[in-house]
């Protein structure tokens, strides 16, 4: 028998029915004789209501602070999930990122994993705990708190996976795997059996929410199997993500995201250089570009547009406005809240294609 990670989503884990049911696939893992790894994200809208109640105070909550306050909603469910699975007869202990520790990049709201302490875990593991681990959350190595991002559990259990060299990563959810597109927007829609960790990534950075793109990246990166599958159903087969074969879907799915922006710089000086310089300054501050559009005109100016997601769109155009003159720029201006859909399509697990 070995190890086995699984993480389980914020509608997962919403309410003491719910956890009774997480507590279910737990347990019949365990009684397998496999060592158990939970991951769990907060409970229903926990960090939403967080995030709200931030804002209340400040429109641009420090980043550090809003850092504390939201990691705190995956420490509400492991303690609750822990105690639960004590109850029910089974050894089980409760750790949040600082604890292990996970320890991250320094960039608050967005860290990166750069290396796990697996001693404290194997221990509890040889000890026969199931150990319940706090997602989407470390510290950094000045101990200060961090978060890995929206969706940032699945990365914190593959990136567990990885570690600890896991048999499996499971990542339960409240559908039945990954679709050709949102079964809760899109009727007819197709299961999808099995998808490689190309197909996936594209999926998961173009909008669908099954999954974080980033554990994508690290799944395929150490070869680690993702099994994506319901909570609630107990037949669930799931999708399975991993290396892909040689015959694969023309086209695998199709994806919505309704959280774009699009920024478009105007009268750009057209010289090699200055798109580089653009990107730059937003790529310093951490702020990822998506659709990237020029157009010229019959002067030697030019206009450059690109998407950021809508919670990047405040930042973005402050250090734009900032670096107007720097860039020499004639006038930035941007349009909130469009949506893209973008059709996944595999030809060697290579390309894709999206717009507007």
């Amino acid at each position: 028998m070995g190890i086995v990670v699984q993480k389980f989503g914020g509608s997962s884990v919403a309410d003491l029915e719910k956890l009774l049911q997480v507590s279910k696939h737990i347990i019949k893992e365990y009684e397998k004789g496999n060592k158990i790894i939970v991951v769990v994200s907060a409970q229903g809208k926990t960090t939403d209501r967080l995030v709200a109640e931030a804002k209340e105070i400040t429109n641009n909550p420090n980043k550090r602070e809003l850092d504390v306050l939201t990691s705190v909603g995956e420490q509400i469910t492991i303690s609750k999930l822990s105690m639960l699975l004590n109850k029910l007869g089974y050894k089980a202990i409760s750790m949040t990122g600082w604890q292990i520790p996970i320890i991250t990049t320094k960039e608050h709201g967005n860290a990166k994993i750069k290396y796990i302490n697996k001693d404290k875990i194997n221990k509890l593991l040889d000890d026969n705990y199931i150990v319940i681990i706090a997602g989407f959350q470390g510290i950094d190595e000045d101990s200060e708190i961090t978060t890995l991002g929206r969706g940032g559990s699945d990365t914190t259990a593959v990136a567990l996976a990885a570690t600890l060299k896991a048999d499996k990563c499971e990542i339960y959810t409240d559908v039945d795997g990954v679709f050709s597109s949102d079964p809760r927007i899109v009727k007819n829609v197709k299961k999808l059996d099995m998808l490689s960790y190309d197909e996936m990534l594209e999926l998961a950075s173009m909008g669908a929410k099954v999954l974080h793109n980033r554990c994508v990246e690290i799944g395929k990166k150490y070869d680690i199997p993702i099994l994506v599958k319901s909570t609630f159903e107990e037949e669930s087969q799931g999708t399975i993500v991993e290396t892909s074969s040689l015959e694969s879907h023309v086209i695998s799915g199709i994806a919505k995201d309704n959280n774009i922006s699009r920024i478009t710089i105007m009268g750009l000086e057209n010289v090699v250089g200055k798109t580089y310089q653009v990107f730059k300054l937003l790529a310093d501050n951490n702020i990822n570009v998506d659709i990237i559009v020029q157009s010229f005109g019959e002067n030697v100016n030019k206009n450059l547009s690109f998407t950021v997601k809508n919670n990047d769109l405040e930042e973005a155009m402050r250090i734009l406005n900032e670096n107007i003159n720097v860039i020499n720029a004639k006038e930035i201006l941007y349009f909130k809240d469009l949506s893209k859909i973008s059709v996944i399509r595999s030809w060697y697990n290579k390309y894709s294609w999206s717009s507007f």
